[in-house]
């Protein structure tokens, strides 16, 4: 798994890119958590990302607890294979989806 950002004033856009599972998610979740400082915007690019596992949901949800005290966070272009993920786990009422 790689991701990519880009920032733009407050806004910081993540793109995911591969497979998010228990194996990188400890990484990413460390880059992120100081990636988001100052942040008002979170947006994940789901576009790339093939696969995720409950310890990428996971990291989904708290990054989306810690959006809600300093802004908002949305995930856009989810394919249909996350998606899937998404809606067997009740994903699509915890998270914004765009």
């Amino acid at each position: 798994m790689d991701f990519e950002k880009t920032e733009n004033g407050s806004t910081l856009t993540v793109s995911l890119i591969g497979e998010l599972d228990s194996m990188n998610t400890p990484e990413l979740e460390e880059k992120l958590i100081k990636e988001i400082e100052g942040v008002h915007d979170l947006v994940f690019d789901l576009a790339k990302l093939e696969y995720i596992s409950s310890a990428g949901l996971r990291v989904l949800l708290q990054m989306q607890k810690t959006m809600k005290t300093q802004g908002s966070m949305v995930i856009k272009n989810t394919n249909d294979e996350v998606m899937d993920i998404f809606k067997v786990t009740g994903f699509v009422r915890l998270l914004n989806l765009a």
